[in-house]
């Protein structure tokens, strides 16, 4: 792949940085954009140059008058500095709801929810211009093309951008699964896009896929879930190493994912009142084909829906990647959740890789932090006597 320069005006341009909230022009507006949740990485911005691409090419189309919807707008973005043409918006995440419904608010625009689409449900026809950042997860990219090219216009165009360190030849075979015309930009600011044209008849796929986890667990997984193809090996050792009784009547699954603890859980201690909570909407939607009975789904990126003390154990398998970023700000603040949210006498179990170092955290946190379990890449802890009072 070539690394030229596009011809392309920078279109954004930022001007101010102040912690994480930046102040950004685009077609001579200014706009105040900020990540959410907040970060105190400095280096993290709300957006790419992949974004910064997308906006320079539809400057240049007329998508005056013209259906346009967003995918994998993580942070409201583009989202936000496209308000004025009312795109319709692909939400995914709890936190891409919150971060855009922030990032509106800051620029004094309207939260119109009804322009907001999930997956799962009709998404609205007749769309002539189709953006979407092409997110890690390419089977969850191969989902957005397939929903789009269901109801995009004929002459309608897809814009997918990316960055070309995270370029996969796959991007372009799927995309040709859909379209006759698949353009590859030349590289601008190390990013590129897809330029999708005249859609084929739509191919037959089968976007649920199911695997065996063991104890006769049959788990069915929405594309973009985590360890959708095989239980991943840091579950399995927290799996192995659960500890639970009947006297547990209430245990949450954090970062549920598929909910692979909590059919574990259930299957060996049906009466538990069991809850499941994830910020991906189809890793809950994944978690309700695979659960049933005193079981509850909850939709949510943090804990702040749930009274102090409500939970007798929280399991956790937590995330520390945020698409191609490390990051363990979110595991951190959930963690803070889980203190907040557990009994006196109850439980934490969280399993994590080494060199995460969670344990610098959990103390702060946790007056009992003690490894029951580990091997060369994972440990899992078992953190008690939560400390809601201390300052972290």
């Amino acid at each position: 792949m070539e690394e030229n320069d596009h011809s392309q005006p920078h279109e954004v341009l930022a001007i101010f940085a102040q912690n994480s909230v930046m102040i950004v022009e685009y077609q001579h507006k200014t706009f105040t954009i900020q990540r959410y949740p907040k970060t105190g990485n400095r280096s993290l911005r709300a957006w790419s140059a992949a974004d910064e691409f997308l906006l320079d090419v539809l400057a240049d189309e007329n998508i005056q008058k013209r259906k346009m919807i967003i995918a994998n707008d993580r942070f409201g973005f583009l989202s936000t500095l496209l308000h004025n043409h009312e795109p319709f918006t692909v939400m995914s995440y709890r936190s891409q709801e919150k971060a855009c419904a922030l990032n509106l608010t800051e620029n004094k625009l309207r939260i119109n929810k009804s322009l907001w689409v999930k997956p799962l449900e009709q998404w609205p026809e007749k769309i002539d211009i189709g953006v979407i950042k092409i997110p890690k997860s390419l089977e969850l990219y191969r989902y957005y093309l397939h929903e789009l090219s269901q109801v995009l216009t004929e002459d309608g165009v897809i814009y997918a951008a990316f960055m070309t360190r995270f370029f996969s030849p796959k991007m372009v075979s799927i995309a040709n699964e859909y379209f006759e015309e698949v353009e590859q930009t030349q590289a601008w600011k190390k990013s590129r896009l897809l330029i999708l044209k005249k859609k084929k008849p739509l191919p037959q796929y089968n976007f649920i896929r199911k695997i065996e986890a063991g104890d006769e667990i049959m788990l069915s997984n929405y594309p973009g879930v985590f360890s959708a193809h095989s239980v991943d090996t840091a579950s399995k050792l927290l799996i192995d190493n659960l500890q639970l009784s009947e006297n547990d009547k209430r245990v949450l699954d954090l970062a549920s994912g598929n909910g692979i603890l909590a059919a574990v859980i259930s299957k060996k201690f049906p009466s538990i009142e069991m809850h499941l909570l994830d910020d991906f909407l189809l890793a809950v939607e994944s978690s309700k084909l695979n659960l049933s009975g005193n079981c509850h789904f909850h939709y949510n990126d943090n804990l702040d829906d749930f009274e102090p003390g409500f939970f007798d154990k929280i399991v956790s398998n937590p995330p520390f990647h945020f698409e191609y970023e490390t990051n363990i700000e979110v595991a951190l603040s959930i963690f803070k959740g889980a203190s907040r949210c557990l009994k006196p006498e109850g439980i934490f179990q969280v399993v994590a890789n080494r060199h995460l170092n969670y344990k610098t955290h959990l103390v702060k946190l946790f007056d009992g932090v003690e490894i029951i379990a580990e091997n060369d890449k994972f440990i899992v802890y078992n953190c008690s006597k939560p400390v809601t009072d201390r300052p972290v």
